[in-house]
């Protein structure tokens, strides 16, 4: 039988529906579809949006999801560069900022300056507090979602097993959620795609390199969230990694890496970022640089393929702005050493979200699970009782 919750999924999946609609989709009643929707009404979830084309005698009336009822916090933390969110329950940002911020300062002024970020965007859009639904945060490293901490983080000092949720949840009394920033970058990339594939595969190439994982439209994290940790499967070189192994894919092909060997050359060059901008001026030693790295990950990228056969490969990350000369790399190895059932149809491209991917994948995190059925069913409980 459908719940308060389930109707509300029917009515968010469209841009209005009626009554009458909602009666023929879930099999229930008429009079206890317009109890539960009532319901839905009075805690806020649903509004009733204008008349729909009448089909004889009376219009009957539109229901739309609130999107306006809260916000939603979101904060992408990256190794050397942060961008915070605030969007409405449909994960439309409302606005936005970004800035350099080192994630290897710490827990403390990092979580610091994010606090100080999210009251300044509240601000902005005239919100408040009270406004906001949840909030959800990504970093770059290894995170047990189920606690909503840091597993050892090779390049995050000082965070291991830190209560990122912690300071959040007690200003705000609101759920938060921590994730991988490239699981929250996947999740964006996933939400706004037209149309949406059922399997994913995202590759963050900045500082370092992480993946992010779609399947039947949910996240992968395995069993201990450290799915998609591909920057740290070995490649058949001596460099040695953050991590402290030797051979790891992101201690070659990684944005620090690709730094370090444009400095050795001669360069001034300080992150990857800085390569980047080397390989924009059409410097032929970036350019040479950045396709090896490119084709280094799609060797990485041929395995992951042959294992999971995803639809979508996406590239995003500071140095996915080097375009063609990394994706020339990245898509002749793919191809060289995929299977060709497997990528018959695959798409492979850079991403056209850039850096808001994760802000917006880190608002969906927290609205998929605000808004869940069994969640919802729970919330109307507590405002007005059990609905039949």
């Amino acid at each position: 039988m459908e719940s308060p919750g389930q109707l509300l999924e029917l009515i968010r999946a469209t841009d209005g529906i009626t009554r009458s609609d909602l009666v023929d989709l879930s099999g229930l009643a008429r009079s206890t579809v317009t109890q539960r929707v009532d319901s839905l009404i009075d805690a806020g979830f649903v509004v009733e949006a204008g008349e729909a084309r009448s089909t004889g005698g009376r219009p009957p009336t539109l229901l739309r999801f609130n999107s306006e009822s809260g916000v939603v916090l979101a904060a992408d933390l990256g190794a050397t560069r942060a961008r915070f969110a605030v969007t409405d329950l449909d994960g439309s940002v409302l606005d936005e900022r970004a800035m350099d911020l080192l994630i290897a300062d710490g827990p403390d002024p990092v979580l610091a300056t994010t606090m100080k970020v999210f009251d300044e965007l509240l601000d902005a859009t005239g919100m408040s507090p009270n406004d906001v639904r949840g909030v959800g945060i990504g970093v770059p490293g290894p995170i047990d979602f189920a606690a909503g901490r840091p597993s050892d983080p090779p390049i995050m000092p000082g965070w291991h097993d830190y209560p990122i949720g912690d300071r959040f949840r007690d200003r705000f009394r609101v759920p938060v959620l921590v994730d991988n920033d490239v699981n929250i970058m996947a999740l964006g990339e996933f939400w706004l795609s037209d149309p949406r594939p059922t399997s994913m595969v995202v590759v963050k190439i900045g500082t370092g390199i992480g993946g992010g994982i779609i399947i039947d439209g949910h996240v992968h994290r395995g069993a201990k969230g450290a799915a998609g940790n591909i920057g740290h499967i070995q490649t058949d070189t001596e460099a040695v990694c953050n991590c402290g192994n030797v051979g790891c894919l992101e201690g070659v092909a990684g944005g620090a890496a690709l730094a370090e060997e444009m400095r050795a050359a001669g360069y001034d060059v300080e992150n990857a970022r800085g390569v980047v901008d080397l390989v924009l001026s059409g410097n032929p030693d970036a350019v040479v640089a950045v396709r090896k790295a490119g084709t280094r990950v799609g060797g990485m990228l041929a395995g992951v393929i042959n294992l999971l056969n995803p639809e979508v490969i996406v590239i995003n990350g500071d140095i996915a702005r080097a375009g063609q000369p990394l994706l020339a790399g990245i898509r002749e190895t793919i191809y060289h050493r995929s299977t060709a059932l497997t990528t018959n149809d695959l798409q492979v491209r850079v991403s056209d979200l850039g850096d808001t991917a994760g802000v917006v994948g880190a608002a969906v995190m927290v609205i998929d699970s605000i808004l869940d059925p069994a969640v919802v069913d729970a919330d109307i409980e507590s405002r007005v009782g059990a609905v039949a």
